[in-house]
Parts: structure tokens; C-alpha cells; sequence
């Protein structure tokens, strides 16, 4: 191992050690039928943390009901905690810690899914989804903050040693901080300051629920990642403010909008004709594969594509900062920790590896085999996430198609 990296020692989120410095990313895997925990997530987050990372994180679990925007996503409440601290338990025997990412998705999702219409900041209709989406009244704001609050403590109930809170990619606290969503004219609106203040409610009760004994991080944009978005000036002073005002330990540097620009998210294309290979026959695979390009535009992938971004929080803040977005390969990795990032998060590359870690232990010139394809996130939509090179007889057509889009 080069003596130089950092990658595979000690580091800490606030009350939390961890074994290394690195994280599997708050992906949403899919493998939540029922919006309860299965065998599937069970042996998936075992195999990452006996894989060697440092800290595996589950995705993406709704606060309340409303929040759900898929039919196998998890909705954190009472009755699936058995199910959780089974995972958790596996994953501390692995000797990784266990994080949950939760949230709300707010204009991201369809009445039959979770169970009433839309909500999100400001009354309108979500083309991505598609639905009409009603704006939060002020009687509801409140109420919202506390379920951020009320799911930490089952996460610690679950045996949880992190949360992090999501505050990006469009999702409702997103669609609060930024002006495309949010156009509110009461004290939730307007200047960033009150664009703030739903993330201030909920990050008080999140701190007051993770009290001295879990870590909280919370993801957030650097930029939406089109314009009438928010930018980079804005997006700093959210983050000074999570580090001076909220308190939390540490931030993910993420982007994107899914409701606008989705592949900003993920970079590279989407698989469309893969994608409506999984959808239920109906009319929605005929429009998705017809406008389909015109409404997940192509984002070209890197290596490290939010480095650039990234490094001016790091000049910012002095907080822990996670880095996340790309990262392929042992070299590019202990390039991004030399910048100053104290933590590198992954999802495609340990879906790809689920040892990818332990990997880059035994060889400094380590890479996985993931080619940014983007096969398992338009799998995703309609079953669980997987790679394509671990599927076994896939229709030419997919294989085509994949084989176009890998990065090379």
C-alpha cells in the first residue's frame, strides 16, 4: 500500500469511528417489496461490508408514507425493524458500521404509490413523473420536520450507528431549497434564507433525535445542474450553514435534479430501450421509449466528475466532507483524499464488487469493471438493482445497447 494514502485508516463522523475511508453510497437498491427489508437487501449490505468498507448505507428510506416514490423502497416505521437490525447485526459481524439514508420525496412519486396526491413546496406538475403535485400548507411543515426526527430514532432503534438526511437531487427538502421548485410566497419562500428554513426545522429535530450517540450527514447539491437551478453561490452558503448553524458531522457533495436533470445525478446515458425492457407492458414504455431521450438527456461521464465542484467546499468549510461521483479505480481515489476529502463514497463500483475494497487493499492498482452503462439504474425503475455483468442471458437488444454506451 502507498504509505502516502489516508484510504485505509481511521477516521470519524462526529460520535463514529470508522475502519477506513470509505463509504457505500446511499444508492437506492430496489429490494423493498413491501416498503419492508428483504433477504435480497440482507445479503446485499452483508456482502459490501464483508467487502471491506468502511461504512455501508441503506437506501432510500421514507420518513412518512407520502414520501415513497417507488413500490420497493424502504418506508421506515415500527414494523420493519426486526428486519433492519437483522441487516445491521450482519453488517457490525462484517465489522462495518451501518447508516440509513432517509427523506422524503415529495413531487417524486404517484398517488397509487404513496397513498395521497403529490406534495412538494409549491403547488404544480412533476412531467417526470407524471402528476399533479399540491403544495405543502404551513400546518404540514412542521408536522414533516418531526417525522425526519421520529425516523432517526427508529434507525437507532434498528441498530443504525448514522443517518444521513437527504437534502439533494431534488427530493422535498431540495425542492424547497431550490427557486425552480420552490415558489412560495410566505416565510418558506423567496430569498434562500427562507428556502432554508424547512432544512433548518428538520435538521433540528435530527439533531435533537441523534443526541450524542449516531452521526448524522446529510447529502446535499453543489449545483441542480441546469439553469434556473441553484449554483455553486447559493449551494455554499447551504452547506455553511448545515456546518455552523445545524451542527451535523459531515456532507455528501452530490448534484442534480431527477424531476429535471436526472443523468447529472449519474453522468452518461440512459439505457432507454433497457429501461422499458423491465416496465410493465402498458402505455408508459411506448412514451418513455419514444421521448424517452428527450427527457433523460445524455450528461458526459468522467472519473471523479464532481472533483471540480467539490474542491471549493473543501477551500469553505473545514468540516468532514464526503466525496462522491465516479470513483472506478484505487488511484483516483487516494487522488481525491490527497485533495483533502476525509471519506470517498461508491455505489455502482460495489454493485459492480461488492470487495472492491478490500481489492484496493491487496493491489494500488486496483479498478473495478463497472463501465458506467447505466444498465442497473434503468433496471432499477422496475426490479432490483443489478449489475448487467452478473445477469445471465439478457436480450441482444440490451446487450447492443450496453455495449454502445460503456465507457471506454
Amino acid at each position: 500500500m502507498n504509505k502516502e494514502s489516508i484510504l485505509f485508516t481511521p477516521a470519524t463522523i462526529g460520535p463514529l469511528t470508522l475502519r477506513n475511508r470509505t463509504i457505500r453510497a446511499a444508492a437506492f437498491e430496489s429490494m423493498c417489496p413491501g416498503n419492508a427489508p428483504s433477504e435480497m437487501l440482507y445479503d446485499y449490505h452483508t456482502s459490501v461490508a464483508a467487502g471491506g468498507i468502511g461504512m455501508t448505507t441503506l437506501a432510500y428510506a421514507a420518513v412518512t408514507q407520502s414520501g415513497l416514490s417507488f413500490e420497493r423502497q424502504l418506508w421506515l416505521r415500527p414494523d420493519i425493524l426486526p428486519g433492519l437490525k437483522k441487516i445491521t447485526d450482519a453488517i457490525h459481524r462484517e465489522g462495518a458500521a451501518a447508516s440509513i439514508q432517509i427523506g422524503h420525496c415529495g413531487n417524486m412519486s404517484h398517488k397509487k404509490i404513496c397513498g395521497c396526491t403529490p406534495i412538494s413546496a409549491s403547488t404544480g406538475f412533476n412531467l417526470y413523473s407524471p402528476t399533479f403535485v399540491r403544495g405543502m400548507h404551513q400546518s404540514e411543515i412542521a408536522a414533516m420536520a418531526k417525522a425526519f426526527g421520529q425516523a432517526v430514532h427508529l434507525a437507532r432503534e434498528a441498530g443504525m450507528d448514522a443517518v444521513e438526511v437527504h437534502a439533494g437531487h431534488g427530493y422535498l427538502i431540495s425542492q424547497f431549497l431550490s427557486p425552480y421548485t420552490n415558489h412560495r410566497k410566505d416565510e418558506y419562500g423567496g430569498s434562500l434564507e427562507n428556502r432554508m428554513r424547512f432544512m433548518k426545522m428538520c435538521m433540528e429535530e435530527v439533531m435533537k433525535a441523534a443526541g450524542s450517540d449516531m452521526a448524522v450527514l446529510v447529502k446535499m447539491n453543489m449545483r441542480d445542474g441546469f439553469k434556473g437551478g441553484m449554483e455553486t453561490d447559493e449551494t455554499l452558503e447551504v452547506a455553511r450553514t448545515l456546518q455552523n448553524e445545524c451542527g451535523v458531522h459531515a456532507l455528501i457533495l452530490s448534484g442534480g435534479f431527477v424531476s429535471r436533470a436526472p443523468m447529472y445525478v449519474m453522468r452518461g446515458a440512459m439505457p432507454i430501450r433497457t429501461m422499458t425492457h423491465y416496465m410493465p407492458f402498458g402505455w408508459l414504455p411506448l412514451g418513455v421509449r419514444m421521448a424517452g431521450h428527450l427527457m433523460i438527456p445524455t450528461e458526459p461521464f468522467k472519473e471523479a466528475y464532481f472533483l471540480e465542484d467539490a474542491l471549493k467546499f473543501r477551500a469553505a468549510l473545514k468540516m468532514p466532507l464526503v466525496y462522491v461521483g465516479g470513483l472506478v479505480s484505487r488511484e483516483k481515489i487516494d487522488e481525491v483524499l490527497g485533495h483533502g476529502f476525509e471519506f470517498v463514497s461508491m455505489a455502482r463500483a460495489l454493485l459492480n464488487d461488492p470487495a472492491f475494497v478490500n481489492r484496493m487493499k491487496e493491489d494500488e492498482q486496483a479498478r473495478c469493471d463497472c463501465g458506467h452503462s447505466n444498465y442497473c439504474i434503468a433496471r432499477m425503475y422496475s426490479l432490483e438493482m443489478a449489475c448487467h455483468k452478473h445477469m445471465q442471458n439478457l436480450p441482444k437488444s440490451i446487450i447492443k445497447e450496453i455495449d454502445k454506451l460503456e465507457y471506454k
